[in-house]
């Protein structure tokens, strides 16, 4: 009988296994359009694999306890890098920093420095969290810090996750659930606002509402990714045989990489891939429970809490019920610091698991 760490690692390695076969074959038009290789892509996903298992290791071997300590410096360190894609020397795109294959996105670091932060913070205020001024407003501040820098990227999808895992931990942590339901509805005119701030989002959201009259321009994407579904059936084409990443769908290898999955290994075969999924993000809730102590517990629920919610951000994306984010999907889209950081993540839950197995060792003295 396989242990909860065990159990976390197989779960991760099918998943890990899958990403890198279906970057493989999901890259490989545009990878041979941009590099002349059609395995480049691939072997840029490996590395950030490699590194990312770098990333697990060292959650998973230090004491969690440590991250408690230098979780605010980790936290000015990822805001930080974060403003820096707005300084134009130093950006490599919109939302990434870097030169030449050296490129990574610090706000998918902002996630794993924001959960190590809230859920230190939470503990370091335990006692006064029914207090707005200590148990909600604080932790709203960084997240507005987080979020001007992500709205003038822009990259409003990657705010939503930040609210989400701030809003989520906050409630786990203890913080009165009046305090953060009365936070959402004032939050409604602000959302509102933004949405109409920028016209791009509008257009986005309009597409969304009807989809079918903006099927040759802003739905295409999702026109296209629905029609790569619908083609797999219940078995799929084959692997290889997509039909939508031959240039028909756009960043079929990224962020609507599920709808080539879908079309080649079909309704059962994603059926299989998404029991993955909730079997990971299941044993990261076991483990929170399973926790030696508070702090261990809102590492691995806000750990399991990210990959979950951003795995259904990218899927409703796809399949048309949520509007477009730009969000990846966790394993399976290509792109590097998305891999390592799920796999960060991934080791956070292990860390936890690893301390609720020694606390759980006992350990007998022979008598003399």
């Amino acid at each position: 009988m396989l242990g909860l760490e065990e159990r976390v690692v197989v779960v991760a390695a099918f998943l890990v296994l899958a990403g890198l076969l279906f970057v493989a074959t999901a890259s490989a038009p545009i990878s041979t359009r941009l590099y002349g290789d059609p395995w480049a892509m691939l072997r840029r996903q490996a590395v950030a694999v490699g590194l990312g298992l770098l990333a697990l290791l060292l959650f998973w071997r230090v004491d969690y306890h440590r991250w408690a300590e230098v979780d605010d410096l980790l936290l000015v360190g990822a805001w930080l890098l974060t403003a820096l894609t707005l300084v134009p020397p130093l950006r490599a795109g919109p939302r990434w920093l870097g030169r030449g294959p050296l490129v990574f996105q610090p706000s998918e670091l902002g996630k794993i420095a924001l959960l190590l932060y809230l859920s230190g913070s939470l503990l370091r205020r335990e006692g006064r969290l029914h207090r707005p001024a200590h148990g909600l407003l604080p932790h709203l501040l960084v997240l507005g810090l987080f979020g001007v820098v992500l709205l003038l990227q822009p990259d409003f999808g990657m705010l939503v996750v930040y609210a989400g895992l701030t809003g989520f931990l906050l409630w786990a942590g203890g913080v009165p659930a009046r305090h953060l339901l009365l936070t959402a509805l004032a939050g409604l005119p602000v959302g509102a606002a933004l949405l109409l701030s920028a016209r791009y989002r509008w257009e986005r959201f309009l597409a969304f509402l009807n989809p079918e009259a903006f099927r040759d321009t802003l739905a295409y994407q999702l026109y296209q990714a629905l029609l790569a579904i619908g083609a797999g059936g219940p078995v799929g084409r084959g692997l290889g045989a997509s039909r939508a990443k031959l240039f028909y769908l756009p960043a079929a290898h990224n962020d609507f990489v599920f709808a080539v999955v879908a079309e080649e290994i079909g309704f059962l075969g994603v059926s299989l891939l998404l029991a993955l999924y909730v079997a990971l993000v299941v044993l990261g809730f076991q483990t929170a429970r399973r926790a030696p102590d508070k702090l261990g517990a809102l590492y691995a629920l806000g750990a399991s809490f990210l990959l979950g919610m951003q795995t259904v951000l990218n899927l409703g994306v796809v399949v048309g019920v949520l509007p477009v984010t730009g969000l990846t999907l966790p394993f399976l889209s290509y792109g590097g610091t998305s891999m390592a950081v799920s796999l960060g993540l991934v080791g956070l839950i292990l860390g936890v698991a690893r301390a609720a197995r020694c606390a759980r060792t006992v350990w007998v003295v022979p008598e003399v």
